[in-house]
């Protein structure tokens, strides 16, 4: 008898053995089919608010100009993060080409078995540099450096305190830490210092801060954070994923624009947005935090390495940044521009002088409709509502990017005149 006939005559019986009775049958399919209905009564809601997320598909790279699979001709795109343009910029997809034929697709594994190329140790060293910190360590995304951080960092016998409006990602990284949690109101000196009052008899206290709030466009007060941590002896963090590679002098950050880069101790940031907009986050600080975390920080230690083709895009992006501040200069202008020009034509614009442009409209259904007659006319933005945003505060997002010309805005805000003047947001 063959492998093949003899593991057959085995399973035959097993098989009939193991067969579930009629009853066990239906009542299985009786609890799939009333948690189908559950799924689509929260479904039906979401459509109901107004609040429904489509995809759109893209059928060009990322950038200034896209294709967009059922519309005729060229895209303006708005609501991309890629602040810098170096997504689809020529150095930088080539080093991703270069590291694919030399490193490979992946790496199959995690760091510190068989994961950890000369690749990633050298994105590393350069992100140190560019935030001046003593050492960094990779992440597959922010998203993932904010889950390793505060479980490791802080034990019961410690004190969190964060804005109430951080990204989700903070939100869910603190939850899973066993220090006390303290939220302060959003960008609230006074409340703030009301918790680290209430928390002063904690071994470690960490504030901790988006640098800049990805739905507002509104920039955190480092400076008072900061008196305020060395007057009740605490410790800053900030997430500066919309803030890295565009915002100070040199494109450093919010620490930078606001003069504080040596009073604060620990950056979380991102590769996905300004530095290459592939994938990938990282956290830079002092070197024992650093080491702790490749110790201890489950999403490092149990999450596979960086692709090398994206490690190697942004290394490509950081020594551009490093070698000048040419790009990161030729945002301010442009975002005022639409900033300015918006304001003139009648539009709400929250924040200030961030290329995050949120044009308010309160309702969702109202956000949803005019980005779909945006699109219509060229013009590639999105409505947000919630959960993404809180409720009654929909809006659209509109995101400058250096690859932007002034043509560019200029279209975009004739767009947004027509589109706000058909739906009464505008006279």
């Amino acid at each position: 008898m063959s492998l093949g006939k003899a593991a057959q005559s085995l399973v035959k019986p097993l098989r009939g053995a193991l067969r579930p009775s009629a009853s066990v049958v239906s009542r299985s399919y009786a609890a799939v089919a009333e948690a189908r209905a559950v799924l689509n009564g929260e479904l039906d809601g979401i459509r109901a608010a107004g609040t429904w997320k489509a995809e759109r598909i893209i059928t060009s790279k990322q950038g200034p100009h896209i294709n967009v699979d059922g519309s005729r001709g060229s895209m303006l795109n708005f609501c991309a993060n890629n602040y810098l343009g170096l997504s689809s910029h020529p150095d930088v997809v080539q080093a991703g080409i270069d590291a694919l034929k030399t490193y490979g697709a992946g790496l199959s594994s995690v760091r510190f078995i068989c994961g950890t190329q000369d690749l990633h140790k050298n994105l590393e060293q350069k992100l140190a540099e560019f935030h001046e910190r003593e050492d960094c360590i990779l992440y597959a995304s922010c998203f993932d450096a904010n889950a390793g951080l505060f479980e490791v960092l802080l034990g019961p016998d410690d004190a969190v305190l964060s804005d109430e409006l951080n990204h989700a990602s903070i939100i869910d990284g603190i939850r899973l830490c066993r220090a006390k949690r303290l939220r302060y109101k959003h960008m609230d000196l006074s409340d703030l210092e009301t918790r680290l009052k209430e928390s002063q008899s904690s071994r470690m206290r960490l504030i901790v801060t988006d640098g800049v709030f990805s739905m507002d466009g509104d920039v955190a007060p480092l400076t008072g954070i900061c008196d305020l941590a060395e007057q009740y002896g605490a410790m800053v963090f900030i997430d500066e994923c919309h803030a890295t590679g565009f915002l100070g002098a040199r494109g450093r950050g919010t620490d930078e624009l606001l003069g504080v880069m040596d009073r604060v101790h620990i950056v979380n940031s991102t590769l996905g947005k300004a530095l290459g907009g592939a994938a990938g986050g990282y956290t830079v600080g002092p070197k024992p935090l650093i080491d702790l975390l490749r110790q201890r920080s489950r999403p490092y230690l149990f999450s596979n390495s960086l692709p090398p083709p994206v490690v190697g895009c942004a290394v490509r992006a950081v020594e551009l940044l490093l070698a000048s501040n040419e790009i990161a200069q030729s945002m301010a202008a442009k975002t005022m521009r639409f900033r300015n020009n918006m304001t003139q034509a009648g539009f709400t614009i929250a924040g200030s002088a961030h290329p995050i442009c949120p044009v308010m409209l309160g309702d969702a259904r109202l956000a949803s409709l005019m980005a779909d007659d945006m699109l219509k006319l060229g013009v590639y933005v999105i409505g947000f509502s919630f959960p993404v945003v809180p409720k009654g505060k929909a809006r659209i997002r509109v995101q400058i990017s250096a690859a932007h010309t002034d043509e560019d805005i200029d279209h975009c805000v004739d767009a947004f005149i027509q589109t706000g003047r058909k739906h009464g947001v505008v006279s």
